[in-house]
């Protein structure tokens, strides 16, 4: 079980073969120099195919780490779901004379300064083996980590740390696996941190909910059979129903009588015999035996 994707660069077109994947990481910057010219063409590509995207940097990490993070997210209009990358590597000529402290330094800065800029997308780091174990210090890598392995199985990078991405081959183009169970869960995933802001839900987003709550089911008395919310729900529905309508008609009944017992009242009270409060305390008894009535027939009716 799990999804699959692919990380694209200028090494690859601008229109990559989509074909069973559920994601893309597409590079944007790197240093404060460089853009990668096919970037808006392989995100708008990824997106027109369904693909839940992201973005990422690849610092040169003897730089401002607020000028490069900067750099990078100007050129993106970041929208909700857009996952947000650092790619935390260093084996070009700009990085190799940083020293391992200065580069386990840029990572957390990093990370924590684009969080702020953007606190509604996800934002995690790739690394691999060798970064993750020999140059960082902390396990901080923000909201996920993206794990690059080689010669691991797919799914299986070796590491103890709760990882989200694998990227296991680079043969040709980098292959990644996501270990969520499908493309919907992965976008509910990433959507989820505009959620945590408060944002306003539209009319899609309370049918979606309304659905899920009516169609809940738990188990009930028989284990075969599970109660369905809804039609739990409705069934009360139904019963309250039938209890207004029970009650609406014995208030008209007592409206009815009372009316027919005072005039009773007043015509025994004129041709002698009982008088009007003998008659009325009867009409009250009678009225007391009915409603006692009318309560048993609405107990019968309770869930």
């Amino acid at each position: 079980m799990g999804i699959y994707g692919q990380d694209w660069s200028s090494y690859q077109p601008a229109t990559p073969d989509t074909s069973g994947l559920s994601f893309a990481f597409v590079k944007i910057t790197e240093g404060l120099g460089y853009v990668n010219p096919r970037w808006v063409s392989q995100r708008d590509h990824a997106k027109s195919a369904g693909l839940v995207w992201g973005g990422y940097h690849y610092p040169h990490m003897g730089n401002s780490v607020q000028a490069e993070a900067d750099y990078f997210l100007g050129q993106v209009a970041w929208k909700p779901g857009d996952m947000v990358v650092l790619d935390w590597e260093g084996y070009d000529s700009a990085n190799q004379g940083v020293s391992r402290g200065t580069q386990a330094a840029y990572k957390e800065a990093w990370l924590r300064y684009v969080k702020k800029q953007l606190p509604n997308n996800p934002v995690g780091m790739y690394a691999n083996l060798e970064y993750w174990r020999n140059i960082d210090t902390t396990g901080f890598f923000g909201d996920f980590l993206w794990i690059a392995t080689a010669g691991l199985p797919v799914g299986q990078p070796g590491i103890k740390a709760p990882w989200l991405f694998h990227q296991y081959s680079d043969s040709g183009v980098d292959h990644d696996y996501c270990h969520l169970a499908s493309l919907a869960d992965l976008r509910a995933w990433t959507l989820s941190f505009s959620q945590e802001a408060d944002m306003p839900l539209t009319s899609s987003d309370i049918a979606a909910v309304a659905s899920a709550v009516w169609n809940w089911s738990e188990p009930g008395p028989d284990p075969k059979h599970p109660v369905r919310v809804g039609a739990a729900l409705g069934w009360m529905d139904a019963v309250h129903t039938k209890q207004n309508a029970a009650l609406t008609q014995a208030v008209a009944e007592g409206a009815a009588a009372q009316a027919a017992l005072s005039a009773l009242a007043a015509a025994v009270g004129k041709a002698g015999g009982l008088t009007a409060d003998q008659v009325t305390a009867a009409a009250q008894a009678g009225a007391a035996a009915a409603l006692k009535e009318l309560g048993h027939a609405l107990d019968g009716m309770k869930p």
